[in-house]
């Protein structure tokens, strides 16, 4: 057993106080094993240290809340004694280092979150930040991870059904991979990972145990520099036959009603599961590592606890149910062992041999390590940052080359070369395939249908990082309204930088205030949700990234809407109002090479005006489409609602009132709560009455008909077309451009 010198401590990325305070807790120094422990369990990936202080203030509670955030996901109830339970989780460091494995077991992971708590996964979505595809680099880390997502989620039979992807050369050396996933369960049949009743077995299921991903939770806790990419052994290897296996196992266990509780091994493996689920029950757990199944010979104590090899789970089962679940496992052909009990005594301890070879207070490891309360101000540079002096902007002069130019920018063009090679019609239940606002899942057996999106303006963050996260919610919330769904709760992937810089806690502090502030106002709960710290290279940090995924309800699945023009002749109506809102703009990014102003302004209130208004419309069948206005602005959602349909394209001519603003903000400002409708001409004194009684701006701005987009800016008067190009043209421009840059020599 080595000393536990000052260099081994500081390669666990444990601080002088950090093990003070284990020789306090333990009475003693520990052994290598025990410090592995606290090593993974202390990293910020899994103690989140730095950001309880800030999340606890989210809201979290509401009527339909299931299951809030602490275990292994959220829950929310959609009635008929049913719930959705969702999570979303982050794999960029292992992703960057390795692509395909890393997204792959990304996927892998998140799965294991929801099927351990006795809901079959039906729905998958992706959130992903690439640096710009100019960059041979980018463009094979940005191919591996979607290979690595959809291989995996293909094999397990689960559909990756949305997303959303932005690139950004701020991203290059830290892209991020964040993965939804939502099941359906029964509410009388959600399983938590608790390690009740003392004496209960404790069961090892799934894949045996290897060396890969050791240390994983601690490298997902650490700055990356040159040399990250000699971090490839720390990526785990996914198998998804075994997953699918393992996921079989699990629903029949629950079914069989064999179990107290069950927790998936993911960061930190054997460990974390072993302490969380014995400190959420107030008990012990005691292990036994000689008859843990393990693929090579040889391996220490300490490489089996923090192995994060993947397809493995634990179970507590009832006692005397021993044998009823060893033998399922065995017909799913699964690994299986005893490997230990429940104990009274509050202690995880962990045996080799007959030897103990740790010993720890299980609330220690999982609840008891270190919070901080990080130092945060605002950067020197961030007023420059919002300073933008539009005098120096030229108003646009060609504003069908701006278009062209933001229907190929790849974070606006479409995404179908990714989502083709996604099964998203597996299981038979997608509604709404990827490509509109938001997808939509039909719920068998009722009427009912979920609705789900990812959404996330980094840019928004950098510029202002309260309003940045306000924004997020709105925009999240808007999809799923113009998809027909309320929205009924959310998760979070929170990407920032190192949280020991006072400008990057600064930034998560500020987000953390704007989340809540929207979601209260829009009483959306956040009921499970990941934070990942350090995604930075050489001191340089990404763009504040809070990504949301949230989830809404529609009563009857008939009554979804998508964000495409349906038929010649239909009215065009803009809800909402234009203001001169060009900061933080693709436009500004894609046309001028600028990244800097303020974001668009944001009122709450009209904010939900609007979200009911829609609602309200979409409910009394008198909408054919509707499309929210966000990157790009309105030339761009209109350019969307021509070409975007997966049946047809169609044309529209369409006038724009500029009053007092320049040409740009009217086309490419992404002013904030407005959505473009299209409906049949005999509804349009209903919907424009209805708008104007509950206060929603709404201006009939033109019809869908014909080949070409052609769209005119002015007052009163006759105006000349500003954009004016066929659809075809258009289409391809946005349908190819991220296949072109990924096949470009």
């Amino acid at each position: 057993m080595p000393l536990i010198t000052q260099d081994l401590i500081a390669q666990h990325n444990l601080t002088g106080d950090e093990y003070q305070k284990i020789i306090d807790i333990l009475g003693r120094g520990p052994n290598l094993t025990e410090l592995g422990m606290f090593s993974v369990m202390w990293s910020e990936h899994c103690s989140y240290k730095s950001s309880r202080v800030h999340l606890k203030k989210l809201p979290t509670t509401g009527p339909r809340v299931v299951q809030g955030p602490g275990e292994n996901a959220g829950a929310v109830d959609i009635g008929d004694g049913l719930c959705v339970i969702f999570k979303m989780e982050s794999h960029n460091h292992p992703s960057f280092i390795e692509p395909y494995q890393g997204a792959a077991t990304g996927v892998g992971g998140i799965l294991r979150d929801i099927f351990t708590m006795g809901a079959r996964p039906i729905a998958l979505l992706d959130s992903l930040r690439f640096g710009e595809l100019h960059s041979p680099k980018n463009r094979h880390l940005m191919k591996g991870v979607v290979s690595g997502i959809a291989g995996y989620g293909n094999c397990m039979g689960v559909p990756t059904v949305g997303g959303e992807i932005v690139f950004n050369d701020i991203y290059a050396l830290n892209p991020l991979v964040n993965v939804f996933c939502l099941g359906l369960a029964h509410q009388d049949k959600i399983f938590r990972g608790t390690a009740a009743g003392v004496g209960n077995p404790v069961i090892y299921f799934g894949s045996k145990t290897g060396r890969d991903g050791i240390h994983g939770a601690t490298m997902a806790s650490d700055s990356f520099d040159d040399q990250s990419e000699q971090k490839r052994p720390t990526v785990q290897v996914g198998d998804p036959f075994t997953e699918k296996l393992l996921l079989e196992a699990c629903l029949e266990l629950m079914e069989r009603d064999l179990l107290v509780g069950i927790q998936d091994m993911g960061a930190a493996g054997l460990t974390s599961s072993a302490c969380e689920m014995a400190s959420r029950a107030g008990n012990g757990i005691e292990l036994d590592l000689t008859v843990v199944p393990r693929r090579e010979p040889g391996m220490t104590p300490y490489e089996i606890m923090l192995s994060e090899s993947q397809e493995r789970m634990l179970m507590v089962a009832k006692a005397g149910k021993e044998e009823e679940c060893i033998e399922i496992c065995r017909k799913w052909d699964l690994d299986v062992a005893v490997v230990g009990k429940v104990t009274a005594d509050g202690i995880l301890r962990v045996m080799d041999q007959g030897n103990v070879v740790a010993e720890i207070p299980a609330k220690a490891l999982a609840d008891d390590g270190p919070r901080y309360e990080r130092p945060y101000q605002p950067p020197a540079y961030q007023d420059m940052l919002t300073n933008l002096n539009y005098d120096a902007i030229p108003d646009v002069k060609d504003a069908n080359a701006a278009l062209l130019a933001l229907l190929e920018s790849p974070t606006i063009a479409s995404k179908r070369w990714v989502y083709e090679q996604y099964d998203h019609m597996v299981r038979t239940n997608t509604k709404v395939r990827p490509g509109s606002d938001a997808a939509v899942v039909r719920i068998k057996g009722t009427k009912k249908a979920v609705a789900m999106t990812v959404d996330c303006n980094s840019r928004y963050c950098l510029l202002n990082p309260y309003e940045g996260a306000r924004l997020a919610v709105a925009e999240a919330a808007r999809n799923l309204v113009c998809s027909g769904a309320v929205p009924i709760g959310l998760t979070d992937c929170l990407n920032f930088g190192n949280p020991e810089r006072p400008d990057i806690m600064w930034q998560f502090a500020m987000a953390i205030e704007g989340m809540k502030d929207a979601c209260e106002h829009f009483e959306i709960p956040i009921v499970s949700g990941n934070v990942s710290f350090y995604n930075e290279t050489n001191g340089l940090s990404i763009y504040p990234t809070p990504m949301l995924g949230m989830v809404g309800l529609i009563d009857d699945a008939e009554r979804s809407m998508t964000q495409w023009f349906k038929q010649d002749g239909d009215d065009i109506i803009l809800l909402g109002s234009c203001r001169e809102d060009l900061g933080g703009s693709e436009y500004l990014k894609v046309v001028h090479a600028r990244e800097q102003g303020s974001p668009p302004f944001l009122s709450l209130n009209a904010e939900k005006t609007l979200h009911d208004c829609v609602l309200s419309l979409i409910h009394d069948g008198l909408l054919q489409s509707a499309h929210d206005c966000s990157e790009g602005g309105i030339a761009v959602a209109l350019a969307e609602s021509c070409i975007s349909g997966h049946e047809r394209t169609i044309g529209a001519v369409v006038r724009l009132s500029r009053g007092r603003l320049r040409k740009d903000s009217v086309l490419f400002g992404e002013s904030q709560s407005r959505i473009v409708i299209s409906a049949n001409p005999v509804h349009r004194e209903a919907i424009l009455h209805h708008a104007r009684r509950v206060g929603v701006p709404a201006e009939v701005i033109g019809a869908a008909s014909g080949e070409r987009l052609v769209v005119s800016v002015g007052n009163d008067g006759p105006a000349e077309p500003v954009i004016d190009q066929p659809v075809t043209v258009l289409w391809d421009r946005w349908a190819f451009s991220v296949e072109r840059s990924l096949n470009q020599a």
